[in-house]
């Protein structure tokens, strides 16, 4: 092992050891493969208290170092006031680091619809519903599918399909949405349509909701979120529906997304504290990997320039300088807690830096020490764990499969194996 590193805060330092390693970049990013390859495909956790409004933002602080690497202290206030609570951190710390996240990556979410109407099609154990949703310049709407088991559902799982693969039987299923699997484990499975949330596409992404919100003739203010932002806005509007389903608990329901609809999926968990567990598998660049880590995997700049539609025009600002970004995907991980995080990752997903996602999943340890679910299941914290296994903590849960980019049989066994719904 290649050195110990602390992530320090109030002085105390929290180890965290892992081998340096680089892994090569794989030739095509990951979201381009995953656009291409569609084939491949105790005590129950309940939500914290709604978020109070964000205080003025400070410089941030920036004082931690994950094996080497220079990162902003989810446990340090923007004064530079050390977080020693709960409440601090619920109050204080954790609203400064939504509203910069808001500010310099995702963007300005969409603000909740004057309403919103469900026509739901179906009463039996699958069913399909259009979610309309109300806004300043209009109505949109999108499809959420859903499929129960048989009996009371032990938990659901909402999935962000941003490949729209998802369709109105529950016998078709495949590797990343194994419908039948997951209704024989005990639990329903819910699919929201991202592409009709908001068109996967720099040239139609407002189509959706976005137009709703703002004046379709119009630019769109350089801070406002684009379609992951969309992306995550639309899965908690999925929750409101959830909540109207008897039967369907939202202390319950785990938001997940892969690759590009993991970004979302990680961002709707970490403002939406209803959602109890948040899966991210494959994330990667601007989900879960450590952005400070822009010469492995995906860059910044490579990701903006691909996607200019993904993120708002204030993180493009960032491209050529990811270190001067204020926040990092480890703390955007600890605005989960307590929920439980789960992350997903691949061995061979070189694009998406595998080890960056997991000096992120060890970084957002120290806040979830704060409520007591400090262990992050993990024999070691040097890289790479044993891979297809499963580490889970209290409130952490961790794997990488052997392999490349794809949501797979083997990811959803793990995630569908044990309770992630209990501590």
């Amino acid at each position: 092992m290649d050195g110990v590193r602390a992530l320090s805060r109030r002085g105390a330092a929290v180890a965290i050891a892992v081998s340096v390693l680089i892994l090569a970049a794989a030739l095509m990013p990951n979201d381009r493969l995953d656009a291409v390859d569609r084939s491949a495909a105790s005590r129950v956790l309940a939500p914290p208290a709604p978020l109070t409004p964000a205080p003025a933002r400070l410089a941030p602080a920036d004082d931690a170092r994950i094996d080497g690497v220079d990162v902003p202290d989810p446990l340090v206030l923007d004064s530079g006031d050390p977080v020693d609570t709960v409440q601090e951190w619920e109050q204080q710390r954790r609203p400064e680091l939504v509203a910069a996240f808001e500010e310099n990556v995702y963007g300005t979410s969409l603000p909740l619809p004057e309403d919103i109407a469900f026509d739901e099609n179906g009463e039996g154990r699958a069913r399909t519903t259009t979610v309309t949703v109300t806004g300043p310049e209009g109505t949109a709407s999108f499809t959420v599918r859903l499929f129960l088991p048989e009996g009371t559902p032990k938990g659901t799982f909402l999935l962000i399909d941003h490949r729209g693969s998802v369709g109105d039987d529950a016998g078709s299923s495949s590797g990343y949405a194994p419908v039948s699997t997951i209704l024989d484990a005990g639990y329903a499975f819910a699919a929201l349509d991202a592409g009709e949330v908001a068109p996967d596409d720099p040239g139609s992404y407002r189509d959706g909701v976005i137009n709703a919100f703002y004046p379709a003739g119009t630019d769109l203010p350089e801070d406002a979120g684009r379609t992951i932002s969309a992306w995550a806005w639309g899965a908690s509007r999925a929750l409101d529906y959830l909540e109207t389903v008897p039967g369907i608990e939202a202390a319950g329901v785990a938001v997940i997304g892969h690759s590009r609809g993991g970004k979302a999926a990680l961002w709707a968990g970490a403002q939406d504290t209803r959602f109890p567990v948040v899966i991210s598998n494959n994330s990667g660049s601007t989900g879960a990997k450590l952005a400070r880590r822009d010469g492995a995997g995906e860059s910044l700049a490579a990701i903006n320039e691909q996607f200019p539609h993904w993120f708002p025009e204030t993180y493009k600002a960032y491209n050529d300088d990811p270190d001067s970004l204020p926040v990092d995907q480890h703390q955007l991980l600890a605005l989960i807690a307590p929920g439980r995080v789960v992350i997903g990752s691949a061995s061979d997903d070189g694009n998406a830096d595998p080890q960056g996602e997991h000096m992120s999943y060890l970084g957002a340890a120290p806040v979830y020490e704060l409520y007591g679910l400090s262990d992050t299941g993990l024999a070691t914290q040097s890289w790479p764990p044993t891979t297809d296994r499963a580490f889970r903590g209290p409130g952490m849960s961790y794997h990488l499969r052997s392999g490349g980019h794809g949501l797979q049989d083997t990811d959803w066994n793990i995630y569908l194996e044990g309770d992630l719904f209990r501590r």
